[in-house]
């Protein structure tokens, strides 16, 4: 039973209105379906710097660490505001393509903007430091348990993530956005301007 109410709660978590989905919006919408699903991927990959530092017990001596604490908040709110800057300067109603970008090089791009969107959030870690604070206990199989939840909730991200993409840049979908993306872009970059403000006066 208790297994089963953290996988809701992981759910719940991952599901919930944030900056990660308002990035994944943005690129997918923005630059394509590619552009969406690399972004879920950096997300993912992203938890398991989380889960890492969770297990080992280095993100509470961090949460504890005022000085260290602050300059992450405000490194993760100082990039929330350049995308969001970016997003709004750079709105327009075509696709984001770069002519001088391989495919490779376009992808690595958007992976390290989900990675960093979701790396450099300290409520994510704060979130995975509570989690993890009742999972590990003196058992010695709660790092096997900790680690497999760790593992779940990578899994969830990058799914949840992925099917937004997917879902946004359905045909259905991209002909009635295509006509409204500047504004789309626009509202997005603000989103993301507003929850890298929020981040910093937390």
């Amino acid at each position: 039973m208790e297994i089963l109410g953290f996988a809701l709660l992981g759910l719940l978590i991952v599901m919930s209105p944030g900056a990660d989905f308002v990035l994944v919006l943005k690129n997918s919408i923005g630059a394509g379906r590619k552009a969406g699903l690399w972004t879920a991927l950096g997300i993912s990959l992203a938890i398991s710097v989380h889960i890492s530092y969770s297990v080992l017990g280095i993100s509470y001596l961090i949460s504890q660490n005022e000085a260290l604490f602050t300059a992450i908040r405000y490194a993760g709110s100082a990039y929330l505001i350049y995308l969001g800057l970016k997003g709004i300067l750079t709105a327009n109603n075509t696709l984001d393509t770069r002519a001088d970008e391989t495919t490779q090089v376009a992808g690595l791009r958007y992976l390290s903007q989900g990675f960093l969107c979701n790396v450099l959030n300290p409520k994510t870690m704060l979130f995975f430091l509570s989690i993890f604070s009742q999972v590990i206990s003196p058992d010695d199989h709660s790092h096997l348990t900790a680690v497999g939840y760790g593992l779940y909730m990578m899994l969830l991200h990058g799914l949840w993530f992925a099917l937004v993409a997917l879902l946004f840049t359905s045909a259905p979908l991209q002909s009635r956005l295509k006509k409204v993306k500047k504004r789309f872009d626009q509202v997005c970059g603000a989103g993301l301007m507003t929850f890298g403000a929020l981040l910093a006066a937390d």
